[in-house]
């Protein structure tokens, strides 16, 4: 196992020969940050989109380019400006408590339909774009394991968006060779404490002696970030175009499990309290998915496992 999540050559293709484009929708975030060294490294030139400017450089990032995804105008003359060949979505609010819900509709949905758009009208066509959505678009989906065929049932404003905007690449299936991505959680250093994990990876690392949570009990398929940038890479550079797949390890693991190995991992104790603040009454209960079809299409791809996610969090 390579702790570095990276994988190998891809079944179907290396990277380009010659330096092609990549363009990267919110570069300047969490996954951005991971995939555009990934990209570079298989030989891309690699544009990022960011909503706001920044002062600092980003890994793997040739250029920045400013636009919010409402505005349609710009867009469209970033997209024929750079004219990329692959292009990997990645903007989105995502944080399923986000508590603008017009914004996560707002951006989720028809910032995704502007994006499409300039796309659709580039004077030269990508032939690779990556729409990241959601495992969250399954809902609470009854046991066993989910597969891409499991009927969507989204039970919060997150997943509903992300599912409308599925439903909005499919006006596009005709023109653009999309690929959509339905990553279940995944985690890793330099994501917010907003989420789970990076929270209580926070507070063992402060030695702090309490940590409020909501259920314990929730059960997630927690992929490694460095293996998502992977599989998005080799997403992109596969012949899927039309497909769906989903991103996941395949293993499910609680609240509880991921405390544990906390507690394992840096020797820390701590008391845990429920506060009901945090228990959120349209909680998705259970997550666990189905990589086959993912590993049929980029084939052999370590995934670090989740011990090795949360000692490497720990210890950076």
């Amino acid at each position: 196992m390579q702790d570095d999540g990276r994988c190998g050559s891809p079944p179907h293709r290396a990277g380009p020969a010659v330096l092609t484009r990549a363009l990267i929708t919110g570069a300047d975030g969490f996954t951005g940050r991971y995939l555009a060294p990934v990209l570079q490294a298989a030989g891309y030139e690699v544009h990022g989109l960011v909503r706001d400017p920044i002062d600092e450089r980003i890994a793997g990032i040739h250029a920045l380019h400013v636009a919010d995804l409402g505005d349609a105008a710009a867009l469209e003359r970033i997209v024929a400006e750079i004219r990329p060949a692959k292009v990997a979505h990645l903007a989105a609010i995502a944080f399923v408590a986000h508590g603008d819900v017009d914004a996560i509709y707002r951006i989720n949905v028809v910032g995704t339909r502007h994006l499409l758009e300039a796309l659709a009208r580039a004077p030269t066509p990508a032939d690779g774009i990556l729409l990241a959505s959601s495992a969250n678009i399954y809902g609470n989906a009854v046991g066993g394991v989910i597969d891409e065929q499991v009927p969507p049932a989204p039970a919060n404003d997150y997943g509903v968006s992300k599912l409308a905007m599925e439903y909005v690449a499919k006006l596009y299936a005709g023109r653009l060779p999309i690929v959509i991505a339905r990553p279940f959680n995944y985690t890793g250093l330099g994501q917010s404490s907003d989420f789970l994990i990076p929270k209580i990876v926070d507070h063992v690392r402060r030695r702090a002696p309490v940590i409020e949570l909501g259920n314990l009990d929730v059960a997630r398929d927690f992929s490694d970030v460095r293996f998502v940038a992977q599989a998005y890479r080799r997403l992109l550079e596969a012949p899927v175009a039309g497909q769906i797949f989903n991103i996941c390890s395949g293993e499910a693991h609680s609240l509880r499990d991921v405390l544990e190995m906390a507690r394992a991992i840096s020797g820390h104790d701590f008391a845990i309290r429920v506060n009901p603040a945090f228990v959120r009454a349209n909680e998705v209960k259970s997550l666990r998915g189905d990589r086959r079809t993912l590993d049929a299409a980029i084939g052999d791809c370590p995934r670090p496992p989740l011990r090795e996610t949360v000692r490497w969090m720990l210890e950076a």
